[in-house]
C-alpha cells in the first residue's frame, strides 16, 4: 500500500492499536480506518505540563515542524496533521518503519566503544557505559542528517535524541518528536554536534534563505496559526544568524547542549 496523501490522514476513524511506551506524553499507535496505514496519535489531552512551554501547544508544534519541513523540501518530518481522535484533538503522523542497520555497522546515532571512529561517523562526546567502560557517542556524516541538524537549528529543537532519528531505506533519515520546538528563547539540545563549527553547505544556506523568505509571506501565515508571533519572529532571527555566521554553532554554557537521556 502506498503512503497516503496528507489530506487522507484527516479522513476516516483512528483505530487505537496500543500505547507507545515509554513516552512522556500519551502516544498511541493507531490505524487509519479498516486496514488503513498506521499512524502515531498524540492527543493534546495527554500532554504533560512543562515549565517552559505553554500547556496544550505540543501538538501544534509537531505540525508546525512538518510545515517547515515541507517548505524546505527536505522530507525530514513524516506527513503530519492536526485532527480529532479517540482522546480528542491532537497530532496524527504517518508511522514510519525504520530499516534494520546492517550487522557490524552502527546506527545513524549510536554509542560505540572508545577507540577509532567507525568509517563515515563523527564524534560527539566521550562517556562511560553501563559497566563504567569508556564509550563514545557518534553519529553518521551524511547529507540527510546534516539537513536534519540545520532543520533543528531553524526550529530550535530542544530534544533531538538518538531515538528520534529514523533510518529509512535508501539512506534517507526521518526525524520525529518535535513537540518541544520553536521556543522564543534559544534552547537547542541535540546529539547532532558532529559538525560544530563547520561551514554550512550551499544547499543548506539556500534552505535557510528559503525559510527566511517564506516568513515574509505564506510560511509566516501558516506558522502564526500554530505559534505565537514572538516564536515566529524568533525563527526569522535564527535564520538571519545562521546566514550571517554561515556555520554550525558550537555548544555553549548556560543551557544543556545534549538532551537527557540522549536516547
Amino acid at each position: 500500500m502506498s503512503a497516503p496523501d496528507v489530506r487522507e490522514l484527516l479522513d476516516g476513524p483512528l483505530v487505537v492499536l496500543g500505547r507507545i511506551m515509554p513516552a512522556s506524553n500519551h502516544t498511541f499507535l493507531t490505524r487509519l480506518g479498516d486496514g488503513g496505514v498506521q499512524c502515531v496519535y498524540k492527543p493534546s489531552s495527554g500532554e504533560r505540563p512543562l515549565w517552559d512551554f505553554t500547556d496544550g501547544t505540543l501538538a501544534a508544534r509537531e505540525y508546525a515542524a512538518w510545515v517547515v519541513s515541507e517548505h524546505l523540501g527536505w522530507d525530514i518530518v513524516p506527513p503530519t496533521v492536526l485532527r480529532d481522535g479517540p482522546a480528542g484533538p491532537g497530532m496524527v503522523q504517518l508511522w514510519m518503519e525504520p530499516e534494520e542497520t546492517p550487522e557490524g555497522r552502527p546506527d545513524p546515532v549510536d554509542v560505540v566503544p572508545e577507540g577509532p571512529l567507525p568509517p563515515g561517523f563523527l564524534h560527539v562526546v566521550d562517556a562511560n557505559g553501563v559497566d563504567d567502560e569508556p564509550v563514545m557517542l557518534v553519529h553518521e556524516d551524511s547529507t540527510p542528517l546534516r539537513r536534519m541538524a540545520v532543520f533543528d537549528l531553524v526550529t530550535n529543537n530542544t530534544d533531538r535524541k538518538g531515538g528520534h532519528v529514523l533510518a529509512m531505506p535508501g539512506g534517507h533519515r526521518h526525524g520525529v518528536d518535535h513537540g518541544v520546538c520553536f521556543h522564543s528563547d534559544d534552547k537547542l539540545r541535540t546529539i547532532l554536534w558532529g559538525w560544530a563549527g563547520d561551514p554550512l553547505a550551499a544547499d543548506e544556506l539556500e534552505g535557510v534563505e528559503s525559510v527566511l523568505a517564506g516568513l515574509d509571506s505564506d510560511l509566516r501565515v501558516a506558522l502564526e496559526d500554530l505559534l505565537t508571533v514572538r516564536e515566529v519572529d524568533a525563527v526569522a532571527r535564527r535564520c538571519e544568524r545562521l546566514l550571517r555566521v554561515r556555520a554550525f554553532p558550537v555548544p555553549r554554557g548556560g543551557w544543556p547542549s545534549i538532551p537527557w537521556p540522549p536516547f
